[in-house]
């Protein structure tokens, strides 16, 4: 077979043939690898340790999102109002600002900045 081929500008004919997989030199053959190993857990993904629910649900603040807490603006003992934020947490590389849901003060905080946290778990007590 041939082929025209251009490099930089010129132009060259090529001869071409193709080589039976039987007659090709052994570095260009086909190779089959055994299949690896597959290492399957004995038991199931270790998760997380439940949060414990807080006595009032309306008195918690969950995280809506996982991510890491990047920074914590509340104090336990600080009477907060409603908008106010509690802390920031980065869910990929975006910051989100947690904020309150109601006014009161805070009973206490349960996570700390570089801590991850998943969604659901309760951030921020309400006295």
């Amino acid at each position: 077979m041939k082929l025209r081929v251009t490099v930089d500008d010129k132009t060259y004919e090529v001869d071409v043939e193709a080589i039976e997989p039987e007659s090709a030199p052994p570095s260009y053959r086909e190779h089959t690898a055994e299949p690896a190993p597959v290492r399957i857990p004995l038991g199931p993904p270790a998760s997380p340790p439940p949060t414990p629910a807080p006595e009032n649900e309306e008195k918690a603040c969950r995280s809506p999102i996982a991510g890491v807490v990047v920074r914590v603006a509340a104090q336990p003992g600080q009477s907060i109002q409603t908008g106010d934020i509690l802390l920031v947490l980065e869910a990929m590389k975006m910051e989100t600002n947690i904020t309150a849901p109601m006014a009161g003060k805070v009973a206490s905080v349960k996570v700390q900045p570089g801590e991850s946290v998943q969604r659901g778990q309760v951030l921020v007590e309400f006295e």
